[in-house]
């Protein structure tokens, strides 16, 4: 697997990924990962709708609880044909609880802690940690990748208006 050092930091100390660099143009890679029911979800259960994709470090820290809420706020907005997944190394029991506490319906938080194959696939794997790095990515209803953001400093928040734009774009 492959690693990339000098991408991200935490509060400014250096830290390495794992997996490759996703792109806009390349075909979203699948993943596994596990719903709060505990059921698998794989990219293929999205298949046909427009994804706003939100890797996240984990939902009980500040940063990750504001990005959630703000994609959960701006969902409505966005239609049905647009789905907003947030996965994090998070267990499903604790997203559950997470979700229900924060009000949040219209984001679907995923599991990647079992066997880290969204971190590793997806590139947002952190070597050190094993938690996954803040990123945000646009996947269109052919499974190709339209928008890239990866957060230099982990501890910032996504651009929020350009993923949005840009699932915007891709919904016409």
């Amino acid at each position: 697997m492959s690693e990339r050092t000098g991408v991200i930091t935490f509060q400014g100390g250096p830290l390495t990924l794992i997996g490759p660099e996703i792109k806009v143009g390349d075909t979203a890679p699948d993943f596994t990962v596990a719903a709060n029911d505990l059921s698998p979800a794989t990219l293929a259960d999205y298949a046909g709708k427009v994804l706003i994709i939100a890797a996240v470090p984990s939902l009980d820290t500040p940063v990750c609880d504001m990005e959630t809420r703000r994609f959960n706020t701006e969902a409505a907005a966005l239609g049905d044909d647009v789905k907003i997944l947030t996965v994090s190394m998070d267990l499903p029991f604790a997203q559950a609880r997470w979700c229900g506490a924060a009000g949040v319906e219209a984001v679907q938080t995923l599991s990647d802690h079992a066997g880290a194959s969204f971190g590793e696939n997806w590139g947002t794997l952190i070597k050190e940690l094993r938690l996954l790095t803040r990123a945000v990515f646009v996947v269109d209803k052919d499974g190709k990748v339209k928008y890239v953001e990866f957060l230099k400093e982990i501890t910032e928040e996504p651009d929020y208006a350009a993923a949005l734009e840009a699932a915007r774009k891709v919904v016409g």
